[in-house]
């Protein structure tokens, strides 16, 4: 039983780290004030936390993060989503966001994940 909710969290982090993909989507087209400007922060934004999580956080990256570091990418990262939801508007789901990015940073801790 506790290596399925294993597994689940692990899906579950991984959900999350979509979804501050397309929280970073929605804040470009939130902010941008003209289609051109909005296509390009829409599509910009990801492009770049992609280029961060390749770069630190995936597993092959180039110089990834351990330890303390990791826990500052990871706040960070999943932060960053939290406020891209509340600049595009959208307050309760940063809200939400925010606290289930903290359960599961909490239980992949204990769990030692």
């Amino acid at each position: 039983m506790l290596s399925s909710l294993k597994s689940l969290n692990l899906l579950l982090m991984f959900l999350l780290k979509l979804a501050v993909y397309v929280a970073v989507v929605l804040w470009g087209i939130a902010v941008g004030d003209r289609w051109p400007v909005e296509a390009a922060l829409g599509a910009g934004a990801p492009v770049v936390m992609m280029t961060v999580w390749a770069l630190f956080g995936s597993p092959r990256a180039a110089h990834p993060a351990r330890g303390a570091c990791r826990i500052v990418l990871e706040v960070l990262w999943f932060g960053a989503g939290a406020a891209a939801l509340a600049a595009s508007g959208r307050p309760r789901w940063a809200v939400v966001f925010a606290g289930v990015c903290l359960v599961n940073a909490t239980l992949r801790r204990l769990w030692r994940q």
